[in-house]
């Protein structure tokens, strides 16, 4: 038995809102959180369509990211705010803020997301702001000051440390801290496999699923030399998280849709969160980077190949 998510609904949960000057090219891209007997995603949302074959970022052509926030009782039904819960802040966001991940640690959350400055392609820097209620955030600070996404923070301190996922390409590192700002002890824990699925880089989904006993469930995204985008899933070590315990050799979902093949970068399933609720995990992904789809997989599957059946040594 392997890990294969399936799609709750067969059609977008969320897309653009054309009133909506911030959010009305795409929508996409969402860290998840359950909390109160309700999902929260907080969603990428761009008001332009994106420009990445020029050598530079050019002002004409600029699109500005901004993360909403929908709610929801089921998981796929979703009601949403019609103001931006985070928009850009200084000249390290002049393009926005992308792709957000949701960890609580405490009482407090962490929105771990990419700054873009719009300075050049490269000009992103992993930065994090904080909420005690998911409603009023605070921060905007560089967590690493180099060129750097696919960040993330642990759910829990691990060793009495935080610890964080990220990306130095093409690789998953990851990283450790006494205080959210100074990391140390940086490592590759994940490569890309050659002439795969996963074979030209690859990144973290959202932030790990602790399994009692056993390990942390990471869903991870990986783009083959076509630049098309799979999800894929691991268990790390739950004590040593440097230690991947398992990883499976097929992805866990693909594009296969219309709405997943089709948009303003064909070709993507991207997660950035999940979430585990009555025995199941809901993947939130965003679909060829215009809209958001769901999907999940039973707490069981997943226990099933965690313990071995079905997953192999990375």
């Amino acid at each position: 038995m392997m890990i294969r998510l399936k799609r709750l609904i067969d059609k977008p949960i969320l897309g653009p809102i054309w009133a909506h000057e911030w959010e009305k090219q795409a929508v996409f891209n969402a860290g998840a959180i359950y909390e109160n007997g309700l999902f929260y995603l907080f969603y990428r949302a761009s008001n332009n369509c994106f420009t990445l074959n020029t050598r530079q970022p050019e002002e004409a052509q600029k699109f500005v990211s901004s993360i909403g926030l929908a709610v929801s009782r089921d998981g796929v039904d979703f009601a949403r705010f019609d103001k931006p819960a985070l928009m850009g802040w200084g000249s390290q966001e002049a393009w926005g803020v992308e792709d957000p991940r949701i960890t609580r640690i405490g009482d407090t959350y962490y929105m771990v997301y990419t700054a873009f400055g719009g300075r050049s392609w490269v000009d992103i820097r992993p930065a994090i702001c904080w909420s005690r209620n998911l409603i009023d955030w605070e921060g905007h600070k560089v967590l690493l000051d180099e060129p750097n996404k696919d960040a993330a923070l642990f759910p829990e301190t691990i060793g009495g440390k935080y610890a964080l996922l990220h990306r130095r390409f093409p690789d998953i590192w990851i990283a450790f801290s006494d205080d959210l700002e100074t990391w140390r002890n940086h490592q590759v824990i994940m490569q890309p496999v050659p002439g795969t699925w996963e074979a030209k880089k690859i990144g973290i989904a959202g932030p790990p699923h602790k399994i009692e006993g056993l390990g942390w469930l990471l869903f991870y995204h990986g783009v083959d030399e076509n630049n098309v985008y799979r999800l894929g899933g691991a268990v790390l070590d739950l004590e040593d998280p440097t230690r991947v315990l398992f990883r499976q050799a097929q992805p866990v979902l693909e594009p296969e849709l219309e709405w997943e093949r089709y948009g303003l970068v064909p070709n993507v399933v991207f997660s950035c969160g999940s979430v585990e609720k009555d025995g199941a995990y809901y993947v939130y992904y965003g679909a060829a980077d215009t809209t958001l789809g769901v999907a999940a997989v039973d707490r069981a599957t997943v226990l099933h190949f965690a313990t071995r059946e079905g997953g192999n040594h990375d």
